[in-house]
């Protein structure tokens, strides 16, 4: 799974994402304040599966310190979700 920013209509926001097998990823950076997203500061990761009715769900453990933690963690979060559909 390959993380990829996102470029759109508001330069100040920092975000991520992926999707793989079902699943999508988003990764975005807050901070309490300036530019972007406000909350806790970090790398905030949440996934969904590819449904047009569906919600994301925040990873485990975010916000995390990194974009590699957070990405590591959304790979983790895959494995998961991957062995649960195939029955295991």
């Amino acid at each position: 799974m390959q993380f990829t920013r996102v470029v759109g209509l508001v330069e100040d926001l920092e975000i991520w994402s992926a999707s793989s097998d079902g699943f999508s990823f988003v990764i975005s950076y807050e901070s309490r304040s300036g530019p972007g997203f406000h909350g806790r500061a970090g790398f905030v990761a949440s996934w969904r599966p590819i449904h047009p009715s569906s919600r994301a769900i925040k990873v485990g453990g975010s916000p995390f310190e990194t974009l590699t933690e957070a990405e590591e963690a959304c790979k983790a979060m895959l494995g998961h979700l991957t062995r649960k559909l195939d029955g295991e």
